[in-house]
């Protein structure tokens, strides 16, 4: 397919821009450059366009107004540098959006809002309601109080989630390299970019080095984990550079820019396997044998308790868990119906005798599947 009409036909899209396209490297906004990449993107609504930004540089911006020279170590430093950067951000974005008659709206979210299912369907849908109300959601992570997404998070992963969460058709990723190459660009002269990429191979995965640059958190090794979360569940995702005048209009007018990754699968994910296959963490590890392994993978079957040999963990029913083979590799993840109490009695178990073990049956599956994916 085309280019430009993949583009074209994308309706709902999620944009990420990193921290090293935001600012300068006196760690102050580059006003500049966020102005164009403002109007790029009102132009797209002008267009019929649903855009939602997932925008870094609180950090960066909060480091630069507070007069630091590098980025601070304690977590409570990083807090205030977030805080104070994440409004001067905003002030900015608002100014430049309102010059092009575009509403835009402010998300904050935290790791917890999108692996509880309640919260996650709460910001689905105040999401959903904002682009439908034609307001751009500019999305961030609440890095004020959540110390672990300071510690590890990345605004890539979020992006993806946030794609998945609104079932985007299309994720750009816009950061400072023109996209993903065969080796590191700015040390091999021989490196050649990647325009298209039709399937993640642990050799495109080995291609991806993270970055060491003092305010960002992720690099290409995050680009290619999101690329991973969006292709499986059927949708597209581009790596561009952000520093490039209009880029996002050079785009979707079909130019050959950034690297192309395609999905993996022709059919779409339902959103409720998307929650349940992309989070970030798990409540518990059910180990199978070999026969439950190929009831799953080969024969499309739910998890019995016949299949189970072990597990690890604390989980009560309706928590997601992953289940892993006997050499320790995960191949899917479920919606468990038993917490780890009732699985220590009738796991190796066949399925008539749970009731006498536990004394009722809710359930025939410990996981059914339509609550389990396939990894």
């Amino acid at each position: 397919m085309e280019r430009e009409k993949i583009f074209n036909q994308a309706k709902r899209i999620v944009i990420k821009v990193g921290t090293r396209v935001l600012t300068k490297e006196n760690h102050t906004l580059n006003l500049k450059r966020v102005e164009n990449i403002v109007k790029d993107i009102a132009s797209l609504r002008k267009k019929g366009k649903e855009i939602l930004l997932v925008s870094s540089g609180a950090i960066a911006a909060g480091m630069g107004r507070l007069g630091f020279k590098g980025k601070p170590r304690t977590i409570p430093l990083q807090q205030a540098s977030a805080a104070v950067g994440q409004s001067q951000l905003m002030f900015v974005y608002d100014k430049l959006f309102r010059r092009c008659r575009q509403v835009v709206g402010q998300v904050l979210l935290t790791q917890e809002d999108l692996m509880d299912r309640k919260r996650y369907l709460n910001a689905r849908n105040t999401l959903r309601t904002l682009l439908s109300s034609n307001i751009i959601p500019i999305i961030n992570e609440n890095d004020t109080v959540a110390i672990e997404e300071i510690k590890v998070g990345d605004n890539d992963i979020l992006s993806a989630l946030v794609a998945n969460l609104v079932e985007a058709d299309l994720l750009i990723i816009l950061s400072d390299i023109d996209g993903l190459y065969t080796g590191e660009p700015r040390k091999d002269k021989k490196a050649k970019l990647i325009l298209e990429i039709n399937k993640i191979s642990p050799e495109i995965e080995a291609m991806a080095e993270g970055t060491m640059a003092e305010t960002a958190t992720g690099g290409m090794r995050t680009k290619i984990q999101a690329a991973k979360m969006v292709t499986k569940a059927g949708e597209k995702m581009i790596i561009a550079n952000g520093g490039k005048k209009n880029i996002l209009s050079k785009l979707f007018g079909g130019q050959n820019l950034g690297t192309l990754f395609l999905p993996e699968m022709s059919d779409k994910m339902a959103s409720r396997k998307r929650w349940i296959a992309f989070r970030l963490s798990v409540k518990g590890v059910i180990l199978l044998d070999k026969g439950a392994k190929e009831a799953l993978v080969s024969k499309g079957k739910s998890l019995l308790p016949s299949g189970i040999i072990g597990y690890k963990g604390r989980f009560q029913a309706g928590d997601v868990v992953s289940l892993q083979d006997d050499k320790g590799r995960e191949i899917a993840r479920g919606m468990i119906n038993y917490s780890h109490d009732d699985l220590e009695k009738i796991k190796g178990k066949k399925t008539q005798e749970i009731e006498k073990l536990l004394g009722y049956k809710y359930y025939d599956e410990v996981i059914h599947r339509n609550n389990l994916v396939i990894l």
